[in-house]
Parts: structure tokens; C-alpha cells; sequence
């Protein structure tokens, strides 16, 4: 099989590496494309998508391919893998990076950290940036310098037809708005151009766990601790049991337990201050807030959520931690039978509050805290144990109904969650990006996402997701 003007690799079932080509970072996935193009630039990734035209494919795109849903793949289709475009080129007077789609987020703060710089990203390093990015990007430095998309300047796209734009406040800006929390609805992404600020090289960061019994104790005091937070302070709490890392202690691990893990976006003293009421509070198991490299804070968690295992997720965004949230919050996260389930929430709020909600796609600036349930279990561990998680999931996540904000983080979304939590993450702007998507994919050729159909004002503007094509 060959496709014109491809320069890249073509793998198909035949080829030895057919397997793990194929394989994405959530183990539970398992789909088998007629075609793998892996990608060296541009130019193979327009070709790519005009030979997915011509011979009516199914598109998937992959990025770092991280995403829980498995969107990077699909089943007798193509996928249009940019894996190899990892470049990050930083321009250190300016304060940007240029970064290939295929990048992921420990290739961007390896290159950026040599300079003193960072923009927000992710908080596992092996997560891909294209993904992260284009459905918001939230992460430890998002109350001090913005969401990622609030810090995106501009981004190559390759159109539904093959053809090449660049997407910028000054050009397509209706493109570039759609962009910063859309999704992958609009194109391929090819590279971005990111802003980026002052950060470490050292930085004061790291967790703090109190055991599990602590729990409605610490959430409640974390609530007005958060609430008074310097906008340098990013945090996550995390719920689960210990997880077994060098750095912690034996006798912890797998201890069910609560940690708040923060990263303070400024000098180190100042940082010290920020968290000195955090670190006094009750009697912690274990203390590891510390001065650390920004790298290895950013990729600390990476053994916790490896490639390969099993991973369901559940998401919603809080209306706040009321005394009956919190207590809903402590009586479901210890509830999982698998040591590797946790569930994470996310404090928002600062510079992602300030940007006016209308000014970019990503639809959630009101939001002080987003809650994600994890559950996560082995490959080997199939049948009545996956079972048993998700359903844990879906009792957690029904639990906090009543503490609901509306709206979750579209990064958050399962393969499970229908279109109208796809209508919950976008909220308002629904119509917009479908109008949008009618003006840059008429036919809904990359529809293997969390969908948006193309529309007019008036129209229905949810589209089905992982199904064929709309012609």
C-alpha cells in the first residue's frame, strides 16, 4: 500500500510492529486499523488525510495517544499517528516554544527548563501535548500563567481536505478560538506555538499524605486553604492508597491515604510561607514537600499511571466542598478493591477564572474544583474485577450528583460518556464550534473524538462518537 507524497512509515497488520503501534497508553483499548501512516512532518500528515478522503477511511489521530477514551485508534480506518514529531524548539528571548504535534509534555519542559521557562501542562510527563492541549490543558501552574490554550499563540492545522492553515488571533481566528478547548474537531494539529514564563529550574513542590481516617478533616481544612491561595500555588488532592515509589517509605505503601500535592510557581521561600499552615495541619504520614526540579516534579507521577494497564474514568465539575460534598467525597474513595485506584481533584480558580468566559472554547472558568475518578486495574485482572471498578466509578460519580457544578473537563470524558456529557463539557459554546465545524469539516471526517457535528445556528450540534462518518 502506498500513498502519494508520503514520506513517513506504513504499517499494517503484516508488519512485526503491527501490535505495538497499534497500542495506546489505556491497556483496556484494543482496536485494529487497516493502516498505521506514521508521520515525519507536515506534509505526511496532509497526505495522510487526503488518501483517509479519497478512499472514505475512518481517521483517527494520535498524538501522544494518552487520552482514557482511546480516540488515538480505531478499528479499519487510518490512523494518523504523529508520534515522531516531537520536536520542541524554544526561543528564549521571545519566551515561546514551537512544538510538533506528536510532542509530549516531558519533551517540552525537558527543552524549556533549560532556559528557566515552562508553560502549563499536564501532570504526568508522558502525556501528549496535542491532546492536553486542545481540550484546555489544566495543570499545576494553570492559577498563575492560565490553562494551556490561555497561553497557545498559534497552531499549524491540516484541514478535512488536505490543505494547510495557520490558526492565530490574526489568521482564521475563528479556527484558532475553537482550538484553545475544542478537541480535535477541527484538523490536525501539527505544531503549536506556546507562551512561556519564568519557572525554577527549582521549584518548591511535592505532597503531603495524612491516612484515610484524616480525611474529612483535611478536605474540610484544604477548602478554605485553597480558598486562600496565592494564585503561585497550584494543588491536588489525591485519594487512593500510598503508591508504591522509591521515595515513600515501605511501610506506607498501598496504605489508603489523602495527599495534597503542590507546586509553588515562584521563589522558594515565598513558597515555604504559602504552605505553612498545609504542612502543620494534623499529623501527616509523610511530608515530601521539598525544593525540587520542575522536571522531576512534573514527572513524579509517571509510575503511578503507566502504559498498559486498565484505566475507567468518571469526571464532574464541584459547585464547591461543602461539609455534605466532602462527606460524599470520603465515604466513596476508599471503596475500590484495586490499590491502584485513586481519584484526584483539581483546584482551578486564579488566572483561569480571569480569562473572559467566552474568549476561548474551553468552557469552565467559573469552576474552583474538578473531580476525576480513576479507576485502574492490571491486564490480567479482566472480568468481574474490571467490572467491580467501574462500577465503583459510576457510584462515586452518581454520589456527588447532588454537589454538581455542571460542566466537566472534555479531557476527562470515557468512551462510555454519551453525547450529552459532550454537550455538558461545552456548555453554551456548543454552537459556535459547530458552526465553526461546518466552515473547516463540513463532512465530520475527524469525528473519532469527543464530537462536535457540523451545524448552523439552530441546529442539532452533538454528533455521535466512534461511528462512521457523516456524508
Amino acid at each position: 500500500m502506498e500513498i502519494d507524497g508520503f514520506r513517513g512509515r506504513l504499517i499494517t497488520a503484516e508488519h512485526a510492529g503491527y501490535d505495538s503501534a497499534r497500542a495506546v497508553w489505556n491497556g483496556a483499548v484494543d482496536r485494529r486499523p487497516r493502516l498505521i501512516a506514521r508521520c515525519g512532518g507536515t506534509a505526511d500528515v496532509a497526505a495522510a488525510v487526503r488518501f483517509a478522503r479519497e478512499h472514505d477511511l475512518e481517521i483517527a489521530v494520535r498524538g501522544g495517544g494518552h487520552n482514557v477514551a482511546g480516540t488515538a485508534v480505531c478499528d479499519d480506518g487510518i490512523v494518523i499517528d504523529l508520534s515522531p514529531m516531537r520536536a520542541v524548539r524554544v526561543d528564549p528571548a521571545g519566551r515561546t516554544a514551537r512544538v510538533q504535534g506528536g510532542a509530549l509534555w516531558g519533551d517540552v519542559d525537558h527543552e524549556t527548563q533549560t532556559h528557566g521557562l515552562a508553560t502549563t501542562g499536564g501532570i504526568v510527563s508522558h502525556t501528549g501535548v496535542a491532546g492536553l492541549a486542545l481540550g484546555g490543558g489544566i495543570g499545576f501552574l494553570m492559577r498563575k500563567h492560565g490553562l494551556t490554550v490561555d497561553n497557545l499563540l498559534a497552531a499549524e492545522v491540516v484541514t478535512a481536505e488536505g490543505g494547510i492553515v495557520q490558526a492565530s488571533a490574526d489568521e482564521h481566528p475563528d479556527l484558532f478560538w475553537a482550538l484553545r478547548g475544542g478537541g480535535g474537531n477541527f484538523g490536525v494539529v501539527t505544531s503549536f506555538r506556546f507562551a512561556l514564563h519564568p519557572v525554577g529550574p527549582t521549584v518548591l513542590a511535592g505532597p503531603v499524605f495524612w491516612a484515610a481516617e484524616d480525611t474529612t478533616d483535611v478536605l474540610r481544612f484544604y477548602r478554605d486553604f485553597a480558598a486562600a491561595a496565592p494564585d503561585e500555588l497550584g494543588s491536588v488532592v489525591r485519594l487512593g492508597t500510598v503508591p508504591p515509589l522509591p521515595i515513600i517509605p515501605k511501610h506506607l505503601h498501598h496504605r489508603p491515604a489523602i495527599a495534597v500535592a503542590c507546586c509553588y510557581a515562584g521563589g522558594v521561600d515565598d513558597g515555604e510561607r504559602a504552605v505553612r499552615a498545609l504542612r502543620r495541619f494534623g499529623t501527616p504520614l509523610l511530608d515530601l514537600l521539598a525544593p525540587t526540579p520542575y522536571v522531576a516534579h512534573q514527572s513524579g507521577l509517571d509510575d503511578t499511571v503507566p502504559h498498559g494497564w486498565h484505566y475507567y474514568w468518571k469526571s464532574t465539575n464541584l459547585a464547591g466542598l461543602s461539609d455534605r460534598a466532602v462527606d460524599a467525597i470520603a465515604d466513596h474513595a476508599y471503596a475500590a478493591g484495586s490499590p491502584r485506584t485513586y481519584t484526584a481533584m483539581f483546584h482551578l480558580g486564579g488566572a483561569v477564572a480571569r480569562v473572559p468566559g467566552d474568549a476561548t472554547a474551553y468552557a469552565g472558568r467559573d469552576v474552583a474544583h474538578n473531580i476525576i475518578i480513576d479507576a485502574v486495574w492490571l491486564p490480567d485482572e479482566s472480568g468481574e474485577h474490571a467490572a467491580a471498578e467501574t462500577a465503583w466509578a459510576r457510584r462515586f460519580l452518581e454520589a456527588l450528583r447532588p454537589h454538581r457544578a455542571g460542566g466537566v473537563y472534555v479531557n476527562f470524558l470515557d468512551s462510555d460518556d454519551d453525547t450529552s456529557r459532550v454537550h455538558e463539557a461545552y456548555g453554551d459554546h456548543i454552537v459556535r464550534l459547530a458552526e465553526v465545524k461546518a466552515t473547516y469539516d463540513p463532512d465530520n471526517a475527524f469525528h473519532h473524538n469527543k464530537n462536535i457535528r457540523p451545524g448552523r445556528a439552530g441546529a442539532g450540534a452533538i454528533g455521535r462518537e466512534t461511528v462512521a462518518p457523516q456524508h
